[in-house]
């Protein structure tokens, strides 16, 4: 897989953000509603990336710097988006995806890494638990839902 750095306004990133939807309505029932600013992963707030297999999307994901300081650090940034297409999920780009967040936003002066997933993604909450993301104090916009489930893990 080749990833490639995009703005969130990317064709692919489009593409792959509504895939990632009706993934949600058939999980949840309904799309993910949490407010997304395009600005929050342009440098130096944020980055996006795209994961290509043969040329086609197949991947995505990013961070963003959040103002809150999270597990001791001075610099916290959030993960958003990790996706990768069901008909090549199970192949290992998850796992590559993930290392290219954590290396980028490490060389961008990163120290720790948050996300929030949900309890009926199993396959996302092995995969962030397999990398030492532990549970932490719900944040965000689903801080209170009761399927919310968040996640840290301090970048070395």
């Amino acid at each position: 897989m080749q990833i490639r750095r995009v703005s969130y306004d990317h064709p692919d990133v489009v593409a792959l953000v509504e895939r990632v939807q009706d993934f949600y309505v058939e999980r949840y029932g309904g799309r993910d509603d949490d407010p997304t600013d395009p600005a929050d992963f342009e440098p130096p707030a944020g980055a996006f990336f795209v994961g290509y297999v043969a040329d086609a999307p197949v991947a995505m994901g990013a961070w963003r710097v959040v103002g809150e300081h999270r597990l001791g650090t001075s610099s916290t940034a959030e993960i958003k988006r990790m996706y990768v297409v069901p008909e090549l999920q199970r192949r290992g780009l998850a796992r590559r995806m993930l290392a290219h967040l954590e290396s980028s936003a490490a060389a961008a002066g990163i120290e720790a890494l948050i996300l929030s997933t949900g309890s009926m993604q199993p396959e996302a909450i092995a995969l962030y638990e397999a990398h030492g993301y532990e549970p932490i104090e719900g944040f965000g916009h689903y801080a209170g839902a009761s399927l919310n489930r968040c996640y840290g893990r301090r970048l070395s």
